[in-house]
């Protein structure tokens, strides 16, 4: 069993780099932001749930807490899987969930630049039904860097995004305040333009990642308030080219652009995670899936920078 301890790339500051965990299923490799990674156990007997997700062996109890155990290569592969007397738990905390999931084995930790991440191509990920979020070039190997907030929402909906939550705030007026939302992910971004759009605001910017949000700013007419054009900017963390964290440093340190309030809404804030954000200047820090409470805070910069700028 090993525990995740802080290498200290969280609190270095918009540095653009990203620390991958490569794990092997099936002999190929894969992997998954260390971020993300509690800690790594070997593979334990799993007790079964009855109706659950194919993919869900089960629950597992190490120590004080019960943990859903996804069975991996099943999930990826079918019923052509099959587990080994040496398989691993990567035990995983993000949307303030911990899960174990089942894989081959763990072969390295690699810290790489966000830039050398790609999307994948449309015609071999699937497109939105792609469960591929980067290819990593990791020394010599490329990795498959897995969607996992879209594989627990696959296999629990009621853990992502709902969009039901915007009828709980009430009636709601159009906003046509321009927003701009840096999001990798093709499901996440359809759902988080979907629930904001229910909640009136009609005018959204859609961008894959942080890089071309930054290029689009840098676009924009010289020669004219740039909060004619961007009322607020929305950010995950985790994105191929510019992660969020960058993309807030950049932000934050011109002198163009620092007004524009940004949130950065993520499945990954923990409290390394908020002291990092606060340091580059974040206006807001929330944690996925919580759209109500995402709009709700929207609502309140957007009102108070209004008044602040007589916007």
């Amino acid at each position: 069993m090993a525990e995740m301890h802080n290498t200290g790339i969280l609190l270095e500051s918009g540095t653009n780099e990203i620390e991958i965990m490569e794990f092997t299923i099936d002999g190929n490799l894969y992997g998954i932001n260390v971020a993300k990674v509690k800690e790594i156990m070997i593979a334990a007997p799993v007790k079964p749930m009855p109706h659950a997700h194919v993919a869900v062996e089960g629950i597992y109890k190490p120590r004080d807490e019960v943990l859903t155990v996804v069975d991996l290569p099943k999930y990826l592969n079918g019923e052509n899987s099959s587990k080994g007397e040496r398989d691993i738990f990567i035990i995983t905390n993000f949307n303030k969930m911990f899960i174990a999931f089942r894989v081959h084995s763990v072969v390295q930790i690699s810290r790489i630049s966000w830039t050398d991440i790609q999307k994948p191509d449309k015609t071999v990920s699937g497109g939105a039904e792609s469960v591929a979020t980067g290819i990593a070039q990791c020394g010599e190997d490329l990795v498959t860097i897995l969607d996992f907030e879209r594989i627990v929402a696959e296999i629990a909906p009621e853990t992502s995004i709902q969009i039901d939550e915007i009828e709980t705030l009430g009636p709601r007026s159009r906003n046509e305040q321009p927003i701009w939302i840096a999001e990798d992910s093709i499901l996440l971004s359809k759902m988080i333009e979907d629930s904001l759009r229910k909640a009136g605001y009609v005018n959204l910017r859609m961008y894959p990642n942080g890089r071309e949000l930054w290029d689009a700013l840098n676009l924009l007419p010289k020669d004219q308030n740039v909060r004619n054009f961007v009322g607020l900017i929305i950010t995950d963390i985790e994105m191929p080219q510019m992660d969020g964290h960058r993309l807030t440093k950049l932000v934050k340190d011109s002198e163009r652009y620092k007004g524009i309030p940004l949130i950065i809404f993520s499945s990954l804030i923990s409290d390394e995670m908020r002291i990092k954000g606060r340091q580059l200047g974040a206006d807001e820090q929330l944690t996925k899936p919580e759209i109500g409470h995402l709009v709700n805070v929207m609502d309140h910069l957007l009102i108070r920078t209004v008044q602040e700028q007589g916007i």
